[in-house]
């Protein structure tokens, strides 16, 4: 199994990175977080990978720390969680607001993953609670995150809505903070 890269970057695409590691190129599937914080298009990077094998193809998926790799290889352990579903919801969540969603057993904060609704969100956490091992919270950023969107649901905005705004507010800032910049960004795509 491939677990590490250590490369070139030769070019990024919206889903894919191409890595070139003596000479040879590795397409690598990466999480919008990863291919975010990546730096530009000729430096040398690292990935933390997982090789996904399927009867027809061999996909390399990667991550810029261990902790998102052992996230996603723990959410493919859930039934009805596939590679393309837990690179979603690395893309939408960081590893430790996915732990604290399943720990804290909030449906709501994973429903904000584009594909997963209530009741898929209530069997991931069914099925990962007991696998997470420690699973307590680790911080009170999924709760933050859930009184915003019940906020904004209270104004009247659409979930589509919510979901687009929800993955652009920083974790870091308080409710308040969270709900008026969410509000900013949505009035100005209104407007």
């Amino acid at each position: 199994m491939i677990g590490r890269l250590r490369g070139t970057l030769v070019t990024k695409h919206l889903d894919r990175v191409v890595l070139d590691v003596g000479g040879v190129g590795y397409e690598v599937a990466v999480t919008v977080r990863a291919l975010v914080e990546l730096p530009s298009v000729g430096e040398e990077i690292v990935l933390h990978t997982h090789l996904h094998v399927r009867e027809d193809a061999l996909v390399l998926f990667g991550f810029a720390s261990e902790r998102d790799q052992e996230m996603f290889r723990v959410l493919l352990s859930a039934p009805g969680v596939g590679p393309k579903v837990a690179l979603a919801m690395l893309s939408t969540m960081s590893a430790e607001d996915l732990h604290n969603a399943i720990a804290s057993e909030n449906v709501d904060a994973l429903t904000v993953v584009p594909g997963i609704g209530s009741r898929s969100a209530q069997k991931i956490i069914l099925e990962l609670k007991p696998k997470l091992g420690d699973a307590t919270v680790v911080g009170v950023a999924t709760a933050d995150r859930s009184l915003v969107r019940d906020a904004l649901e209270g104004l009247g905005y659409s979930p589509s809505e919510i979901r687009q705004v929800m993955s652009d507010l920083p974790a870091d800032q308080s409710v308040e903070e969270q709900i008026r910049l969410a509000l900013r960004s949505l009035g100005a795509g209104r407007g």
